[in-house]
């Protein structure tokens, strides 16, 4: 199986499916799991002299302790801004101000609360699944093109066919190790 149109179609599916895996783990460092991150606050949007700003360019975001996120605001009279975003981005979280500083407690999380995180964690990583699976589609559709046109054989698509399943296989094993790691995370209490 040596031609280029192949391996094109090869390196762009992994590239998509690459892709997707990374805008997961994004996606998991924004959900609480009980435990204090500076990365919990990272999807936060501040209305920051009429244009939208994200909160980790306003403060300094750490974590000191396993439930408390602490975030040094720059500019003193951005304070309250920056504490009405954070209430109102809809996490639970209640920031209390101490001069320039936020004091943000990272409250327990119940029982059912982290059933239904993990409920949502498996919804999502179905839908990064859907995503990887599509891309195989996509790379399988243009195999069959090239096919068609004449310039590979039956063969040589079947073994790049192949391959792209396997591409698929790995990512989605991927993504499950992701959510399991998660899923851990959540019902550690």
């Amino acid at each position: 199986m040596e031609g280029q149109e192949i391996l094109e179609v090869l390196n762009a599916n992994e590239e998509k499916c690459a892709q997707n895996i990374e805008a997961y783990k994004k996606d998991l460092q924004k959900v609480r799991t009980g435990r204090a991150t500076s990365s919990l606050l990272d999807s936060i949007q501040v209305d920051y002299y009429g244009s939208r700003t994200a909160l980790s360019h306003l403060g300094q975001i750490s974590a000191p302790e396993p439930r408390l996120i602490v975030v040094n605001v720059y500019d003193i009279s951005a304070i309250e801004i920056v504490e009405k975003a954070i209430r109102n981005a809809d996490m639970g979280l209640n920031p209390s101000r101490d001069g320039n500083t936020l004091r943000v407690q990272i409250p327990t999380l119940t029982e059912e609360s982290r059933k239904e995180i993990v409920k949502h964690l498996h919804k999502h990583a179905e839908e990064v699944r859907v995503f990887i699976r599509n891309n195989r589609r996509e790379a399988n559709d243009l195999l069959k093109k090239l096919e068609k046109a004449g310039g590979y054989t039956q063969d040589e698509v079947k073994k790049a066919t192949e391959m792209v399943q396997k591409q698929t296989d790995s990512n989605i094993a991927i993504v499950d190790e992701l959510l399991k790691k998660k899923e851990a995370e959540c019902m550690t209490v």
